[in-house]
């Protein structure tokens, strides 16, 4: 859909671009509940198959990137209805989304519910009013399948590798001990299909997500209450600040796992596809300056090492314009077991302590002139 052109909208956005493309028909939409501040919280749902698929997104109100992907699935569902994909997932599927569950934190772009909940740290109190939604609509539901859909740090690496984790995955333990029991193993299989979907793909960029047993979170717990669930959480992307290209390779992996879902395929994938991926890492930098001179004072001497660095918003920091982005230096030394969206030659440039919160444009522009000066 042209109409989602950044990774920043509203539930009335949302409600806005789902209304254009609902009287095509191809999907049914319902209003399941309502947020803490009274916003409409949509269920969407296609197909009428006898096997029942859950997605749920946007848990976190700034992590909607799968939000996107799935108004491109919708999408995908109204104009290709005829396509094998979408026969073969509406006739043997039915698929229910809830694509903005966190419609409250989505309109200040903040992780946690106009409450001060996290919402995924509420699956067994269900204190917040969109947590008991997302419970009560799987009690109705009774879904086989669940997808968990979230954002994790863009700059998580592949293990000890100098690759970005563009995707993480995990098939959620249901006790500390991580006991395999089939809800699991088959959950395993589907995450095995999304690696594999995934290394055609993106061959390289995929981790596996943290397993530790998270007795409050909801993925955890789905998972023993008997839908098999995956997880899948979308990093970062050289060159995609605003996750488009993540939000496609999103939509294609979810419609093609759903297509191996509804034809059984899943069964025969080697869980070693999911099992051996590295776990993620923070082995990763927005921009790295490899080999240059470091003067940190006039009393000692300057060495050679590459720097690290980071851009965030100034609205963090005090006395920086809100709107900036600025440059912060996280490690100076051996980086050469790290990657970065973007690398600069060091050689003959001597950096000091001034370029901490420079700018991010005025940290590029001072590079390039030391470079030219050298």
């Amino acid at each position: 859909m042209r109409a989602v052109s950044t990774r920043t909208f509203t539930q009335k956005q949302l409600a806005q671009w789902l209304a254009s493309i609902q009287p095509r028909g191809a999907f049914r939409m319902e209003r399941a509940g309502i947020s803490a501040e009274g916003r409409d919280i949509f269920l969407l749902t296609v197909g009428q198959g006898p096997t029942t698929v859950f997605l749920w997104s946007q848990m976190h109100g700034d992590e909607s990137t799968a939000t996107m992907a799935l108004l491109d699935m919708l999408n995908f569902f109204s104009l290709l209805g005829d396509h094998p994909a979408s026969q073969a997932i509406t006739q043997r599927l039915t698929v229910a989304m809830m694509p903005m569950l966190n419609p409250d934190g989505a309109e200040r772009f903040q992780r946690r519910s106009s409450q001060l909940i996290d919402i995924n740290r509420d699956a067994l109190r269900l204190q917040s009013p969109e947590a008991r939604l997302l419970k009560g609509t799987l009690d109705r539901l009774s879904p086989q399948f669940g997808f968990n859909l979230h954002d994790q740090n863009p700059r998580y690496s592949v293990g000890s590798s100098r690759k970005v984790a563009a995707i993480g995955l995990l098939a959620p333990a249901l006790d500390e001990e991580k006991t395999d029991p089939p809800v699991r193993q088959r959950a395993k299989h589907v995450a095995a299909s999304v690696a594999e979907i995934l290394a055609g793909l993106i061959p390289g960029h995929v981790a596996r997500y943290d397993d530790t047993f998270e007795p409050r979170a909801f993925g955890d717990n789905i998972q023993k209450w008997g839908t098999s669930t995956v997880l899948i959480e979308t990093g970062g992307w050289p060159g995609d600040p605003e996750k488009m290209y993540l939000r496609k390779l999103n939509a294609v992996t979810l419609l093609t796992v759903l297509v191996e879902i509804a034809s059984g395929r899943y069964q025969t994938t080697d869980i070693a596809s999911y099992e051996d991926l590295p776990f993620n890492a923070e082995r990763f930098y927005d921009m790295i300056v490899r080999g240059a001179s470091i003067r940190t004072n006039g009393i000692v001497s300057p060495i050679v090492a590459d720097v690290g660095i980071n851009f965030e918003s100034g609205g963090r920091v005090a006395k920086v314009p809100s709107d900036s982005i600025y440059a912060r230096i996280v490690d100076i030394g051996d980086l050469h077991t790290f990657g970065s969206f973007e690398e600069i030659d060091g050689k003959g440039i001597e950096l000091d302590s001034t370029v901490v919160k420079l700018d991010r444009r005025i940290l590029k522009t001072r590079l390039m002139e030391l470079i030219d000066r050298n």
